[in-house]
């Protein structure tokens, strides 16, 4: 007897970019055929840094749709077109939403989802907070009509319990990295090195992301300028902050490089270093949700020191070091630590890269949402004399 292939249609405004499809391609793929998975993706986006066209995947085990969307540049009111419901119409088992439930890309294929067909969106928000009409409408009517819901990380799950999304089923499932993209290689650290004109003298503190006061920047720099041992830096991104950091930097010439790079040549960089630093601030309105840039510095074989903002600590966990994010001199002396132990840096690039493997590889992440849905479809099974799916 042949078994019937699930259906699964993932629908988020960041597939527009071919990399962030990354999640549809590999429940399809893990699934080994158990699951047929479309991914939705609008044509078009007005991003923060650049305009974004719909980029082709290669090889992608998912199908992909191209939809229209309105109003892009402003997440929270950016609206899909009408397509998007008639695809919603389809013979769908399940439905995947990667948007926050509370913006409008969240409610309206919610909305649009048939009554019989279970959604589960994603969440992000680690913080409580209460939104202002409609926003707040739109919150409560995808928690109250979702079958279940996925958080990245354990502050998104305590978060959101206390606004009562915990009475429905949930899990926390972290984002993925590219294991095999992102994995240690000496020689090509070494080329870049030479690129960046360094020999092998001074271990190499790298920072990833965004140039924002949020992400630290303030902080590690002043914590650098006090470091007592021989170091370099490489900071890796842009952002707002560019100015202070060419500013600064001009001290230490030859110490410092910063460069903005494509994401996929983000491994060699990684590779040219010793030890990730990831200072996030938190803020009144933000902290770290997750830290992507943590997972692929652990899969490269990067030493990390993070701060304790938001989720850094859980994701962190026993592989690298976690320091108070107000805590100059305690940053100072991890750092000191770090630069001045080769054996200790080497002993946390291999944690590092074993938690990658074991809790951050993107065959994980899809069976961990495979595994999720499913029990959802057996829990409607088992309710549809009753009140279905979620409830209670």
């Amino acid at each position: 007897m042949t078994v019937r292939a699930r259906r699964l249609v993932s629908v988020g405004h960041s597939y527009v970019v071919a990399l962030n499809r990354r999640l549809p391609h590999e429940i399809a793929r893990v699934s080994g055929g158990g699951w047929e998975v479309t991914a939705v993706a609008p044509r078009f986006v007005r991003a923060e840094l650049r305009n974004i066209a719909l980029e082709a995947g290669q090889d992608e085990a998912c199908t992909l749709e191209a939809v229209g969307m309105r109003l892009s540049g402003h997440l929270h009111i950016a609206s899909f077109d009408f397509h998007l419901r008639e695809i919603l119409r389809g013979n769908w088992d399940m439905v995947h939403i990667f948007q926050d439930a509370y913006i409008l890309p969240a409610f309206q294929p919610a909305y649009w989802t048939p009554s019989n067909v279970p959604f589960v969106f994603f969440a992000n928000q680690n913080l409580v907070k209460n939104y202002l009409p409609p926003f707040s409408w739109m919150e409560r009517y995808c928690v109250n009509r979702c079958a279940g819901w996925i958080g990245c990380g354990e502050t998104v799950l305590e978060a959101l319990k206390q606004k009562g999304y915990g009475r429905k089923p949930h899990r926390r499932i972290g984002y993925g990295v590219d294991t095999a993209t992102f994995r240690p290689d000496k020689g090509m650290g070494e080329r870049i090195r030479q690129q960046l004109g360094w020999d092998g003298s001074a271990p190499v503190i790298a920072f990833l992301g965004r140039f924002t006061p949020e992400k630290g920047i303030a902080l590690l720099t002043s914590a650098l300028s006090r470091l007592r041992v021989p170091w370099r830096a490489l900071f890796i991104g842009n952002g707002p902050m560019r100015g202070h950091l060419d500013e600064w930097s001009g001290g230490f010439a030859a110490q410092v490089r910063i460069v903005n790079v494509r994401h996929d040549e983000v491994p060699a960089y990684l590779n040219a270093a010793d030890i990730l630093c990831a200072p996030s601030q938190t803020a009144p309105n933000w902290r770290e949700q997750f830290g992507r840039m943590i997972i692929e510095a652990f899969a490269t074989g990067n030493a990390v020191v993070g701060s304790n903002s938001g989720e850094i600590p859980y994701v962190i966990g026993d592989a690298g070091l976690v320091v108070p994010e107000n805590d100059e001199i305690a940053w100072v002396q991890a750092l000191e630590r770090l630069l001045s132990d080769a054996a200790l840096r080497n002993d946390f690039g291999q944690r590092g890269r074993t938690r990658a493997l074991e809790h951050f590889a993107w065959p994980v992440i899809a069976r961990a949402h495979i595994d999720f849905f499913e029990e959802l479809l057996a829990g409607a099974v088992r309710n549809s004399a009753g009140a279905g799916i979620g409830s209670g």
